[in-house]
């Protein structure tokens, strides 16, 4: 099973960016949990991140026919890009929306997300182990299919 991470705009100052909210823990140490647990369950991980739109976008439709599930954390764009909902409902790959923080208990703006309508599940508010259950729930539905 191959599993592509995508991380939106700011999640590589993780460390710097409102610890309060996000933690103290960096962009490495999201990579470093994620592929420790990847390792142990026998699945390949691989890790993008961009602060730009279209690059996800691209990322999302060059993962087609290649990767069996998307974990996508597309931080602000959550609340604005119909066009990145729009690439994971293209791709048919199944994803899982993940937020560090609880959105739904931040700003009122922060309680939209197009992304969600096109993904499996969302996790949110765990931190980063928020990737692990989220990682978790795709390994889980493969196993099941």
């Amino acid at each position: 099973m191959k599993i592509l991470v995508i991380n939106g705009p700011n999640i590589n100052m993780l460390g710097i960016r409102e610890p309060e909210i996000y933690g103290s823990r960096t962009y490495f140490d999201l990579i470093s949990l994620v592929s420790a647990e990847a390792e142990r369950l026998g699945v390949e991980a691989d890790f993008f991140q961009s602060n730009h739109e279209g690059a996800i976008i691209d990322k999302i439709q060059e993962a087609y026919g290649i990767y069996d599930g998307i974990i996508i954390n597309p931080a602000a764009y959550t609340h604005t890009s119909i066009a990145i909902a729009d690439a994971i409902k293209a791709v048919g790959i199944p994803a899982v929306e993940v937020h560090i923080s609880d959105p739904d208990a931040r700003e009122d703006f922060r309680r939209i997300s197009y992304v969600r309508l096109v993904c499996i599940a969302t996790v949110k508010g765990m931190g980063l182990e928020g990737y692990i259950e989220a990682l978790h729930l795709l390994v889980n539905r493969d196993n099941k299919a």
